[in-house]
C-alpha cells in the first residue's frame, strides 16, 4: 500500500504549527497506525529530519496513551478501536490521511501529535481514595455485589482516559471521562462512604480545568474505544445533585433567611422561605 499522510507538525507549544505532507510506501495492510508512523519516522531520521512525535506505551489498547484525529475522527474510522489497534487494511491504497492532535482548551499542545492531558490526572486526584481496610486481601464473598451492579461498575471502569471523548465533543466536555470515574465507584459498596465528597470534588475540578459543558450530544460515546455508555454522565449528575442537596441540608441550620440577614431583624426562621 501507498499512503499520503498529512500530519500536524508543531515544534513546541508556543511555536506556530502547520500540516506537512509525507508519502509512505510499502505499507503492510496488517500494520497498525502507530507502526505506520514508525516506518515514516525511520525514513525521516535517515534523511536527517525531525521524526513525528506521538504518544504510545502498551500498544494493546489498554493504557490510553495514544490518540489523535484521523480525517476528523478521534482514533480513526473504526468503532471501539484505539489508534494502536487500528490496522491499515481499513484504508485504501493511495488514500490521504489527515492526522492531527486532540483539539481542546484543556489539552494544550506539547509537540506534534502530543498534548498535555494532565487535566484528567487532576480530576482523578480530586476524587481521592475509598475507605477500605488495608492488610490481607478480603475473601471474594465478604462483600456481596449483585451481578447487575458489578457489570455496571465494570462498564464504567473500562475507561482508559485517552481523551477521545473530549476531542470529539463540540464543547470539549470531559463529562464522559469524569462520569465514568465517578460511576464505577459510586455504585459499589466500597465507594459509597466518599460518594458525595467524590462527586462534588471531581465535578468542581472538571469545571476548573476549562472543559466545556455537556449538552448530551453523544459524540463522546461514538468515538470512545471502550464504548463507555452515556448513562455514566447521568450517574455523575445524579450524584452531584444529591451531594449538593445533602450538603445544603447539613448547612441549613446556619443559613439565615433572606429577610433576616438582609435587614438584621430577628425574625422567626421559616425553612420554606430559604433559597
Amino acid at each position: 500500500m501507498k499512503l499520503q499522510l498529512k500530519i500536524w507538525r508543531q515544534r513546541t507549544s508556543t511555536d506556530k504549527g502547520a500540516f506537512v505532507s509525507y508519502t509512505v510506501n510499502d505499507v503492510d495492510p496488517e500494520m497498525s497506525m502507530l507502526e505506520c508512523l514508525d516506518v515514516l519516522n525511520e525514513t525521516l531520521i535517515e534523511r536527517g529530519e525531525e521524526p513525528v512525535a506521538f504518544e504510545h506505551d502498551c500498544r494493546e489498547g489498554i493504557c490510553g496513551s495514544c490518540g489523535f484525529m484521523i480525517n476528523g475522527v478521534a482514533h480513526g474510522p473504526e468503532r471501539a478501536t484505539t489508534v494502536c489497534q487500528l490496522t491499515m487494511r481499513h484504508f485504501k491504497d493511495g488514500q490521504e490521511l489527515v492526522i492531527e492532535p486532540w483539539r481542546a482548551r484543556a489539552f494544550f499542545p506539547i509537540k506534534d501529535l502530543i498534548v498535555d492531558r494532565r487535566a484528567f490526572d487532576h480530576i482523578i486526584e480530586a476524587g481521592g481514595y475509598i475507605s477500605v481496610s488495608t492488610g490481607q486481601a478480603p475473601d471474594g464473598n465478604a462483600i456481596l455485589v449483585g451481578k447487575d451492579i458489578a457489570d455496571q461498575a465494570m462498564d464504567a471502569a473500562a475507561c482508559i482516559g485517552c481523551g477521545a471523548c473530549v476531542a470529539a465533543c463540540p464543547n470539549a466536555s470531559a463529562a464522559l471521562f469524569t462520569g465514568a470515574k465517578i460511576a464505577h465507584l459510586s455504585v459499589l459498596p466500597q465507594g459509597k462512604p466518599e460518594r458525595d465528597r467524590r462527586a462534588l470534588a471531581m465535578v468542581a475540578q472538571m469545571n476548573a480545568e476549562e472543559f466545556g459543558n455537556c449538552t448530551s450530544i453523544g459524540e463522546c460515546t461514538g468515538v470512545c474505544p471502550k464504548e463507555i455508555p452515556l448513562e455514566v454522565i447521568a450517574t455523575m449528575n445524579r450524584d452531584y445533585l444529591r451531594a449538593s442537596w445533602t450538603r445544603r441540608e447539613d448547612q441549613s441550620e446556619t443559613i439565615l433567611p433572606f429577610t433576616e440577614w438582609s435587614t438584621g431583624s430577628k425574625l422567626q426562621s421559616d425553612p420554606t422561605s430559604r433559597d
